[in-house]
């Protein structure tokens, strides 16, 4: 039976594989260490398989934090995850993160980091969103398909309830989160359900490509995690 379940064990890994390959995405996280990455090695590790994020009530941090993949920036890609938020204590019930692409490093000691991201909270407030980190703030939320005019006037139309599609989300269970950028079009998925789609005609804040990161927000104490990171990149 031992010998039956390891051989199992290692058909799914190998499939797995195979599908990525066959589909031209790529594991960008090894499942055993933070290879390719860099961020504060006191809030980030790897446990179970997954990258951690860590925060405390004895040790909060004094500003958002970021962990950097550092193989380069992206343009156009689709990237793939799973992702799981927990509150840190349940005193101090909450926490944020959040998926940063097409994004800049400010502060390359503190990895700080601006740029678009696909919000993620424990509330279920803000997941799915785009935030525009130290930028222009909260561009689509929830439920909005919405175009960024050239004058940075805002054209909005509806593809769901907010509430409803809130639903879809799991808290403190794993969820799966795909992001898809092709040109100016920014797509954010969670549970294969689309939550908003951004049209950024910005042109002059509007970033073309940048790097990818994950956040640790400051606030209550929280875990974050993310495990099978698949990156499409044109």
């Amino acid at each position: 039976m031992r010998m039956l379940l390891l051989g199992l064990s290692l058909a799914l890994a190998i499939s797995s594989t195979t599908f990525a390959q066959q589909s031209g995405f790529k594991e960008i996280f090894n499942g055993k260490d933070l290879t390719g990455w860099k961020g504060n090695p006191k809030l980030w590790s790897v446990e179970d398989g997954a990258i951690t994020g860590k925060t405390t009530a004895e040790d909060p941090i004094k500003f958002n934090t970021f962990l950097v993949w550092a193989d380069g920036k992206l343009a156009d890609f689709e990237l793939e995850l799973e992702y799981r938020l927990r509150a840190g204590d349940e005193k101090n019930a909450g926490g944020n993160s959040g998926i940063q692409y097409r994004s800049k490093l400010v502060d390359e000691e503190k990895f700080i980091v601006g740029g678009y991201q696909a919000d993620i909270d424990y509330s279920l407030r803000y997941s799915g969103i785009n935030y525009e980190e130290r930028g222009r703030g909260i561009l689509a939320e929830r439920g909005q398909r919405v175009t960024l005019e050239a004058n940075g006037e805002k054209k909005t139309e509806s593809i769901g309830s907010a509430e409803e599609l809130g639903k879809k989300v799991k808290k403190d269970e794993w969820n799966k989160y795909r992001v898809v950028a092709k040109g100016n079009k920014l797509s954010h998925y969670i549970n294969d359900t689309l939550m908003s789609e951004t049209i950024d005609n910005q042109a002059e804040k509007a970033a073309k490509e940048g790097i990818l990161a994950f956040q640790i927000h400051q606030g209550p104490p929280m875990i974050i995690q993310f495990r099978n990171v698949r990156l499409k990149s044109e």
